[in-house]
């Protein structure tokens, strides 16, 4: 897996995913556990701070799965919002899990559970909540 580029996530974010981490089913192990990797290296910042072109959770992303040569459109979300968003993703599956956190450009190699990786970089954050001055959405 390649150099993954620095983040920057929202403190609620990481306070919310740390509670969802904790409470982790086996199921949802390896997620879990490259998201709390994530925790640890990336840079925890305010709702107010976080730069409009860095993928934040319930943002709406573009993006190309380079593996695929496929773009796709998708809302990163909490597990329990899965339901209520047409375009969801859900922050607990592991490209929901790689998009965490990186700007818009950056490109990541992440790892499947299949022992495989997928390449995926961000085209374009089509709404971002902080973007909107909703910071507790």
């Amino acid at each position: 897996m390649g150099q993954r580029p620095p983040l920057i996530i929202n403190r609620l974010d990481a306070d919310r995913l740390q509670r969802l981490i904790d409470a982790a089913t086996e199921k949802d192990q390896m997620v879990a556990e490259l998201l709390q990797d994530e925790l640890s290296h990336g840079e925890i910042v305010n709702p107010e701070e976080i730069p409009d072109n860095v993928v934040s959770m319930n943002s709406q992303i573009q993006f190309t799965d380079l593996t695929r040569n496929q773009q796709m459109v998708r809302t990163l979300v909490y597990p329990h919002s899965l339901g209520n968003t047409e375009d969801a993703i859900s922050i607990m599956a592991p490209i929901g899990a790689s998009l965490l956190g990186v700007k818009v450009g950056d490109t990541i190699d992440w790892p499947l559970p299949n022992r495989q990786a997928t390449r995926l970089r961000v085209d374009a954050i089509l709404w971002q909540p902080e973007r909107e001055k909703q910071y507790h959405r």
